[in-house]
This record gives C-alpha cells, sequence and structure tokens, in this order.
C-alpha cells in the first residue's frame, strides 16, 4: 500500500505512467519520493521515467539560450551558408545525445511545419526521436512520403516505420517507396523503376517541401547500426573503405569531399540521390557524435542540405576544419 493514504491505488498501465510524469518532471519529486508515495518499486519508477521521455510521452522545453552553441549557429549558418542550425550540448552518451538532438530537431520541424506541404523522409534513430518530439496536429492537404526504400523488418531506423509515425503525428496521407533500399543488381533496380510506383514516390520527394535526413560513418571503431544490417552492404564495408568512402546520406556512400563512391552499392541503391536534396527548400540534416563530424562535414561541404541539427563537439569541429 502507498506510505501516503490519500493517494489513490494505481496498478499500472497509462494511469501510472502519466502520475509519475508529473510528480517526476512537474512537481519534481526525486524517484524514491514518488515509489514511497505510489508503493511501487524505485527501480520501477526509474524505467518508467526513462521509458516517458524516449518514446516522446514527456518532452523537455529549454528556452534559455546557451551562448556557446548560439555562437557555434551563427558560425556554421555562415561557413556553410545554412538557413537554420540549431546546437545542443554533447553528452558522452549517445542515447541520450540522440534523445537531445531529436528534442532540438523536433523544436525547429514544428516552425517550418505547415499545411498544404509534402515532408519527406529518411530512416534513422535520430530522425524517429525527433519526430516524437512533435506536437500531434491534423495538417490541411499534407502528405510524407519516404526518400528511400526499407529494410525487411519493423524497426524505429526503418524507412517505412519513420514515414508512418511522421504521417501520424501530423495527420498526413503517407507514400512508401514500396521496395527495399539496396537492389541486388543494377538491373533489378532498373526494373522496379521503370514497373513500379517507386518512380512516382521519388517524384513526389522530389517536389517536397522539407525534407528530414541523418547519415551514418564509417569511420573505424564505429559501425552503422541501420545500414550494416544490411548483409549486402555489411560484406562490403572493407571495399567502400577502400574507395575512400567515409559514410553515408539516403544510402548513398560519399567520400570526404561529398562525392559518391564507385561503387556498385550506388548504382543499385533506391533512394532519392543527396544531390535532389539541394531543390528542397528546406533539408534538413538531423545527427550527431563526434565520430560523424566528417561525414557531417562532407555533406554540408557538397551542399546537399541546408540546414543542421547537431551537438556541440560535432559542431566544433565543423568549424575548426572550415576556418
Amino acid at each position: 500500500m502507498p506510505k501516503n493514504r490519500d493517494e489513490p491505488v494505481i496498478q499500472g498501465g497509462e494511469q501510472l505512467r502519466a502520475r509519475i510524469a508529473w510528480y517526476y518532471y512537474v512537481a519534481g519529486l526525486t524517484q524514491q519520493e514518488i515509489s514511497d508515495r505510489l508503493g511501487i518499486a524505485r527501480a520501477r519508477v526509474n524505467k518508467i521515467a526513462g521509458q516517458l521521455r524516449e518514446d516522446g510521452s514527456v518532452v523537455v522545453d529549454i528556452r534559455l539560450p546557451l551562448a556557446g552553441c548560439v555562437q557555434l549557429e551563427e558560425q556554421l549558418r555562415d561557413l556553410y551558408g545554412l538557413k537554420c542550425v540549431s546546437v545542443v550540448p554533447s553528452v558522452d552518451d549517445d542515447e541520450q545525445q540522440r534523445r537531445m538532438i531529436g528534442d532540438a530537431a523536433g523544436v525547429m520541424l514544428d516552425t517550418l511545419i505547415e499545411d498544404d506541404q509534402c515532408f519527406a523522409v529518411g530512416w534513422g534513430r535520430t530522425l524517429s526521436a525527433s519526430i516524437k518530439r512533435l506536437r500531434s496536429r491534423s495538417l490541411k492537404g499534407s502528405a510524407v512520403v519516404s526518400l528511400m526504400g526499407g529494410l525487411m523488418r519493423a524497426s524505429e531506423t526503418n524507412s517505412f516505420d519513420v514515414s508512418t509515425e511522421l504521417a501520424r503525428t501530423l495527420g498526413s496521407e503517407c507514400y512508401f517507396v514500396t521496395a527495399p533500399v539496396y537492389c541486388p543488381s543494377i538491373e533489378s533496380r532498373e526494373i522496379l523503376l521503370t514497373h513500379s510506383g517507386v518512380n512516382e514516390v521519388m517524384a513526389r520527394a522530389r517536389k517536397s517541401n522539407l525534407a528530414i535526413v541523418s547519415c551514418g560513418d564509417l569511420t573505424p571503431g564505429t559501425k552503422m547500426t541501420s545500414l550494416s544490417s544490411i548483409g549486402s552492404v555489411r560484406d562490403r564495408l572493407p571495399e567502400l573503405k577502400r574507395m575512400g568512402a567515409i559514410g553515408e546520406i539516403l544510402g548513398t556512400f560519399l567520400d570526404a569531399d561529398g562525392r559518391p563512391v564507385d561503387h556498385m552499392l550506388n548504382q543499385c541503391v533506391i533512394a532519392l540521390p543527396p544531390q535532389d536534396l539541394k531543390s528542397i527548400p528546406h533539408s534538413i540534416l538531423i545527427s550527431g557524435g563526434v565520430y560523424k563530424a566528417n561525414i557531417i562535414q562532407a555533406i554540408l561541404t557538397a551542399g546537399y542540405v541546408n540546414c543542421l541539427v547537431t551537438d556541440e563537439a560535432v559542431a566544433q569541429r565543423l568549424v575548426a576544419q572550415r576556418k
């Protein structure tokens, strides 16, 4: 039984989650105080409090500017000719960093999303985190379209699932690229583009008002969690590195100057070419972690995107490398 007898007994479910959210994030109670009040284990309070942030049920809105980050935003805007930049403090934990970047991206997206627009989206956990930050609405005349093919399994990194989540949040129609992200051959890719609705979806993506993308890196000691799960990519990672690839955007592998490398995978990918992002009014790269600094710089140098959300350590390196 709860130690506070005035407190209703809550068995579980959404009511328990909501009560913990209010006590922890609004009232400022400690986890032990919540445990005592609700009569549940502190470990359970800790777990639920973490889940509330992870699944977007609780969003922290910080309105105090951080001078160092604001200065970096201005420098990046000037050095790379960007329209919008958001920089968040860096932390060591990748999951926490992803959530912080996702929160900042959600704030940026909230200022850009309007009725009668088409929103194009890639894949990745950071993109999924940014969508969770968005407030739900019902937009008029809007649509969400995938920028690339997907994995053959459900995942928060899958383009199918990311697109569906964004469409549900915005109350929009959703158009998928009904194909794998990589075809087994150049010929099979051409067949898919010619004899399916893939080309139609790509045409919609090119005419979108806003594109949201992430990127993956190939630096030593790290791995691309989304693409490395695909056998055809995992087996060719050594080849890609030998050819100068340092990472990818929309499944296209790039060198340090942002040029697609001459590898078969780039000729078999079912995705909007990075070059086509340049014609989209707002193309937002959402990515962080200092190990991604090189691929982020390559993407910015090539001018594929005109907006960026990243962390302080990456921003510092991007500024230093540009000067």
